[in-house]
């Protein structure tokens, strides 16, 4: 028996748990509450995905004429379905990898609709090693079965989301709750039979659903209605991301015959208060950002005088009880993004709490969860990091930041480095100037291997309205830099921000197309503006030249309707750019003009056809900043002298050799400055954490030697640099 289960429902991600459950498992193991988790979503999936669900999808009562051709081919070929589909699974769990070979023989695995694409799609991914290829191949098959199940027995099935239509800023009740009377679906009763097991074995005294997204409210719902029905006596409470931006202004009391607490925000503290007024241990009828039905009314509580946890305070993500051996990695698209979110196992974990930035007009800054910037101390997020590896046995991190301190990144990186930990990692930041070429290769060291940030609208105009704090010409530069460390850079790509004119589209069509032509973006994602409730857009609106549609909000709030003053048709935009994305992201067609994209007409971009080109000319290599922080990675250079004689005249030379991972470098230096810089490097090793800046260097040179900047800006010391020897940050 435990008191708490904590529960993710039906669906977010196929190849790794969302965190929201191990964070608040790790906090309550530092309360000593006793409690137990579980991802209802890959249970499900993998009840689904198995012989016997196969064959259950496949023995329901179906009117074939009214079927697809596509649906009719599937169930013709259901015995070849149920006879690979779990060495497929197994395949994609990694515990089958020799399966590859048959699959890339394309007479292994039955095949529909999916597979029509194909030949697109060898093209888009290359020469594929034979593991991504046979994922790839695998999702698709996957995919087809999916095709069936909406198809022929459940209209809102989908891989990382159910009935996600009926979460989306529903601003009324009404459908959901009508919804919720109709008997359980297919997938609602394998998700419900998988629960009634959990209950009956847990035994729980309150169980608490996170709900990220959308398309996890109405299994939540579901499951908490089981729940009152069969259990009475176990409260039930909701949190997690999509209360926390939707349910603000909850007044629908009907919501309280399924939930009896819904929490906003940070969750620990709201848990721990109402596990006290449940054990009736503390200030018993104490709430922290809680709705709650008191006579019969929707009320929120915010009465505890007690302050949420520090950062520091919260514990290390816990992920056990999770069936973290049981994921299952996919390669949908050929995005290289996309793969690195949906293969292969990532623990979560988050920097800072927060938004150091928190300015950006289109966003959540008003919430809690982007406008309390909290970070982590180094040396404590590497603590968790080394926890989580015991732990899962995984060395693979995603920092979930909504945009990762660059300063807080660098420290990270640097302890990472000084523990010799073999890691891989990656996060999402904003592109700001402090992303030095130097900076981004010692991330690289550390084992980043890509970042995602926002260029969004691709225009000085708009990201100056939207208060992006960048330009265009900087974005081009960060990423020129992380490219050059070899870490992949993704951007979110935005059409249709307020007062954006169609000559601006175009323009920041032309300027995403020469990032991807200069190679200094890898991947990338156009999404149409969406309006928010709690950013300053949706709380101001007519500053933005917008006019929003009003609604009478009694469940969700978020996405706003809205009239663009403009009245232009920003929807029109959408297949043209992601069409042309596809093929920029695979190195052709740079040269097509940009009205071949769209089938109606569209001015002429007024960008200059060199504009990156010339952004990415600037040089900082000969710029003196006394206070960058001098970091040494290499302290063990061999050393041979040598007389060097010209002209009648001989000089004591010092040869210093750096045996690197993938080359060798070699500098001569006068012999006493080559042996001054050995002191130096053996003294602020990276093992010794010294803080080091360049202006102490220099006074440190110039109790020895003459004219620092003649030095530091020499040929020699500039190989040590560009080759990661010598980094300034």
């Amino acid at each position: 028996m435990k008191e708490l289960l904590l529960i993710t429902p039906p669906f977010t991600q196929l190849n790794t748990p969302y965190p929201a459950t191990a964070y608040l498992k790790g906090f309550l193991n530092t309360k000593e509450i006793a409690n137990f988790q579980m991802d209802l979503g890959i249970e499900v999936i993998l009840k689904v995905f198995s012989q016997h669900g196969l064959q259950n999808v496949f023995s329901k009562k179906l009117e074939v004429q009214k079927l697809s051709e596509n649906a009719r081919r599937i169930l013709a070929l259901k015995d070849e379905y149920i006879k690979t589909i779990e060495q497929v699974i197994l395949f994609l769990q990694g515990h089958n990898p020799t399966l590859a070979r048959q699959v890339c023989s394309m007479n292994f695995l039955p095949e529909a609709s999916r597979f029509n694409t194909i030949d697109d799609l060898d093209f888009a991914f290359g020469n594929m090693g034979l593991q991504d290829k046979a994922k790839h191949l695998c999702t698709l098959y996957l995919e087809d079965i999916a095709d069936f199940i909406v198809e022929c027995i459940d209209e809102n099935f989908g891989f990382s989301r159910y009935a996600e239509r009926l979460g989306r800023s529903a601003n009324s009740f009404d459908e959901l709750y009508e919804k919720l009377s109709d008997s359980p679906t297919f997938i609602d009763e394998i998700t419900l039979a998988i629960l009634k097991e959990k209950m009956e074995s847990i035994q729980p005294k309150m169980v608490c659903f996170s709900v990220p997204f959308p398309g996890n409210l109405y299994s939540a719902f579901r499951c908490a209605k089981f729940i009152k029905q069969n259990y009475p006596e176990t409260k039930v409470a909701m949190g997690g991301g999509f209360p926390n931006t939707e349910l603000r202004e909850l007044k629908d009391k009907r919501v309280f015959e399924f939930f009896d607490y819904i929490t906003l925000d940070d969750g620990e503290l709201p848990i721990e208060l109402l596990h006290q007024n449940l054990s009736n241990q503390g200030d018993l009828g104490n709430y922290k950002r809680t709705f709650l039905l008191e006579n019969g009314e929707v009320i929120y509580q915010n009465n505890s005088l007690k302050t949420d946890y520090k950062q520091s305070e919260i514990g290390t993500p816990d992920y056990s009880d999770l069936q973290l051996q049981n994921y299952i990695s996919v390669i949908e698209i050929a995005n290289p993004m996309h793969s690195l979110w949906s293969d292969g196992r990532w623990n979560k974990l988050t920097m800072a709490h927060g938004c150091y930035w928190g300015k950006c007009t289109f966003c959540d800054i008003s919430l809690d969860y982007i406008k309390i910037y909290e970070p982590v101390a180094a040396k404590i997020l590497v603590n968790r990091m080394e926890n989580l590896i015991v732990e899962t046995g995984e060395t693979g991190f995603h920092f979930v930041d909504e945009a990762a301190p660059p300063a807080l990144m660098r420290e990270v990186a640097l302890e990472i480095l000084r523990r010799n930990l073999v890691v891989t990692w990656w996060t999402n930041i904003r592109f700001e100037k402090n992303f030095s070429r130097d900076l981004c290769y010692l991330l690289k060291l550390s084992g980043c291997v890509a970042v995602s940030g926002g260029l969004e609208v691709a225009s000085d105009r708009l990201l100056k309205l939207i208060d992006k704090g960048v330009s265009v010409e900087q974005v081009a530069r960060v990423t020129r830099n992380f490219t050059e460390a070899g870490i992949m850079v993704h951007s979110y790509l935005m059409y249709g921000y307020p007062t954006q004119t169609v000559q601006e589209t175009v323009d920041s069509l032309e300027m995403v197309r020469q990032l991807f032509e200069m190679g200094v973006l890898q991947s990338g994602f156009w999404h149409q503006f969406s309006m928010t409730a709690h950013s300053p857009i949706g709380i101001s609106p007519e500053e933005f030249g917008v006019k929003p549609k009003k609604k009478e909000i009694l469940f969700a709030n978020n996405d706003i309707d809205f009239i663009d003053e403009t009245g232009i048709d920003h929807s029109k935009f959408g297949f043209g750019l992601k069409k042309s994305l596809f093929n920029y992201m695979h190195g052709i067609n740079f040269e097509m003009p940009l009205q071949n994209w769209f089938d109606f007409r569209i001015p002429r971009t007024t960008i200059h056809p060199d504009y990156i080109h010339d952004a990415l000319l600037e040089d900082d290599d000969f710029k003196f900043k006394g206070n960058s922080k001098i970091i040494f990675l290499s302290n063990n250079p061999l050393a041979q002298d040598f007389i060097k004689t010209k002209k009648g005249n001989s000089r004591k030379i010092t040869q210093l050799t750096f045996h690197l991972k993938t080359n060798i470098v070699k500098i001569d230096l006068d012999q006493e400055k080559a042996y001054w810089l050995l002191k130096v490097m053996e003294e602020n090793s990276i093992e010794k954490a010294q803080k080091l800046t360049l202006q102490h260097l220099k006074n440190n040179f110039e109790d020895h030697f003459e004219d620092f900047e003649l030095f530091w800006f020499s040929k020699p010391l500039k190989q040590l640099k560009e080759n990661g020897i010598i980094l300034s940050l």
